[in-house]
């Protein structure tokens, strides 16, 4: 069953856009395709179908949040040990998802891009890639981030491997190494850290994602399956959200004291 956000989730979108502040990017490890295919009895397949139903709506409802960033951790390096009928069959799903849908983001004003080693899929999933991005490039309402063929080792290996090989051509020094050189070579490139993480499925680990930009991300993790994931869901993790204080190594009186300061000025 297709699966799109409500008039009742509009309202309560816009609703919780006046009661604090809405994560400009959201990052999401969309696990529990293949436990909610289980439970039901059906092929694991039957799970990754439904969850891109969900991604639909998730995406629906983040455009209408006015969430700017959404990376969703669509197939990591680690998926490839899967069952080769698994991976072929994911694959395939990845490539029709992206024919079906490209036109839905444009028409909505969503930038698609994607991040990880794209030089390991498919020439026939790089392809369709190849044309979502471009198709989308000048989109402006919120860029849709799809990890694929993604893990953050592999990341910060190739970023280390990139600038050692600046330093070797004299591009660089060692001393030009810092936190903003790193994040530069970085697949994110560009893109603002994320400021809140979602985890479905109920597992409490970040099974090598967005290692180095994760570093100050507020984590919500529901039990819920990703399939079963709803808007309600989303906005579960938005109120919790809202209701933390995000300090980045601060203490509280130093947070309200900034607070304090920009509102004198």
């Amino acid at each position: 069953m297709a699966k799109h956000i409500s008039d009742a989730d509009i309202k309560k979108a816009e609703e919780l856009k006046t009661l604090g502040e809405i994560p400009n990017h959201i990052a999401i490890i969309m696990d529990g395709n293949g436990r909610w295919a289980k439970k039901r009895g059906l092929p694991r397949v039957a799970g990754h179908k439904q969850g891109v139903e969900t991604v639909r709506e998730i995406v629906e409802t983040c455009t209408q949040l006015g969430v700017k960033f959404l990376t969703i951790y669509t197939f990591s390096t680690e998926n490839w040990k899967r069952p080769k009928k698994e991976v072929s069959t994911l694959m395939r799903l990845i490539v029709k998802s992206l024919k079906s849908e490209t036109n839905q983001l444009h028409k909505n004003n969503i930038r698609l891009n994607s991040i990880g080693d794209h030089s390991s899929l498919p020439e026939l999933v790089q392809e369709e890639l190849r044309e979502a991005e471009q198709k989308t490039k000048n989109n402006s309402a919120m860029t849709l981030n799809l990890a694929l063929s993604y893990s953050g080792r592999w990341e910060l290996l190739e970023a280390v491997r990139s600038i050692s090989h600046e330093i070797k051509n004299n591009k660089l020094t060692e001393e030009d190494i810092n936190e903003e050189l790193l994040s530069n070579h970085l697949t994110t490139k560009g893109i603002p850290d994320p400021d809140l993480m979602i985890r479905s499925g109920g597992e409490y680990r970040i099974s090598n994602f967005l290692l180095w930009q994760i570093a100050y991300s507020e984590i919500f993790v529901t039990k819920t399956l990703w399939p079963d994931f709803s808007a309600e869901d989303l906005f579960e993790a938005i109120i919790d959200y809202q209701r933390r204080e995000r300090r980045f190594g601060l203490v509280s009186e130093q947070i309200s004291k900034n607070i304090q300061s920009e509102y004198e000025e």
